[in-house]
This record gives C-alpha cells, structure tokens and sequence, in this order.
C-alpha cells in the first residue's frame, strides 16, 4: 500500500497553517520555499485541500492560504481523502469468477458479479481499519506531537519563517 508523496505536503502544509491567525495567510511562495517544492505541484495539493474545504484560499497581493477548520477537526484521513479520493486501495478483479471456491448469491461491494470473493471481504476490512485509525489522529494531535518531539529551536526557525512572509 502506498499513498502518494502529495499526501505528507498536504499534511505538513496544514501544521505551518495552525498558528496563522484568522485574518492572515500564508502565501503558496513561503509554503513552497519551505517545504523545497514548485508553487505549481503545491498548488495543486492545496487545491484539493481548498475543494474539501479543509483549508481555503485568500486572493489578493497578501492572499495564500488557512485552514478553514479547528486543527482538530481535520483528520489524516480527511486529509487522505481529499487528496487520494476514496477508492479502495485494494482493487478486486473479480477473478474469483472461475474459482472453485466461491461463495453464490452474494453481492461484493467493489467487484462486479453476483458472488462475494472473501480475499476482497478482508482486504476492505483492513482498509476500514486504517481508515478508523487515520480518523483518530488529527493536526491539533499532530501539533501536540511535534511541539512534544522536535527540537524547541527548529519549532521556533520553522514559525518565524512564515512570520517574515506576512509582514
């Protein structure tokens, strides 16, 4: 299983964006240069952010981005969603069609057919289990790890990087 690189910027960027006061927003330039990245391939991470109305957009010559909901209302998996959608991971060919072992009468929920496979039966179990657990850690939870982890000083360089941009 694997979630694309667009998934950790998402994330990252919203943590830059829990201390940006009500008013104000951080521009996409200070967000790239921060995190090492295009404006282009940023924007389109914030912009599938913006579409779930987890963060939202500020126009203007001060314009950028803010989140649009309390930290701890946004979960990794709101975050997971919104930039990966909501397939499942597993994808079932329905390959179980010729096979001897198949269950009859019974509709699978991502196959095609009219037998359920159990291989897919458990793979969308364990994907509803890590969606559980993505859904119980948020950014005010990620916040509150950094600030416990991190060094105190790469905390404070990190929040006064994003000051200078909105001055």
């Amino acid at each position: 299983m694997k979630y694309s690189v667009m998934v950790e910027y998402a994330l990252h960027s919203l943590v830059y964006l829990i201390d940006v006061p009500p008013n104000e927003s951080i521009g996409i330039k200070d967000l790239s240069e921060f995190q090492g990245l295009s404006e282009t391939y940023l924007s389109k991470v914030l912009g599938k952010l913006s579409k779930e109305g987890i963060v939202s957009s500020v126009s203007g010559v001060k314009g950028g981005y803010r989140l649009n909901k309390k930290p701890q209302d946004i979960s990794f998996w709101d975050v997971v969603r919104a930039v990966e959608g909501e397939d499942p991971i597993f994808q079932c060919k329905n390959i179980k069609a010729n096979f001897a072992y198949q269950k009859t009468n019974e509709q699978c929920e991502s196959c095609t057919g009219q037998s359920n496979c159990t291989i897919n039966s458990v793979m969308l179990e364990a994907e509803e289990q890590m969606r559980n657990y993505l859904r119980s850690k948020t950014i005010a939870w990620l916040e509150e790890e950094l600030q416990r982890t991190l060094p105190r000083k790469q905390l404070e360089e990190a929040k006064n990087f994003f000051k200078k941009g909105n001055k």
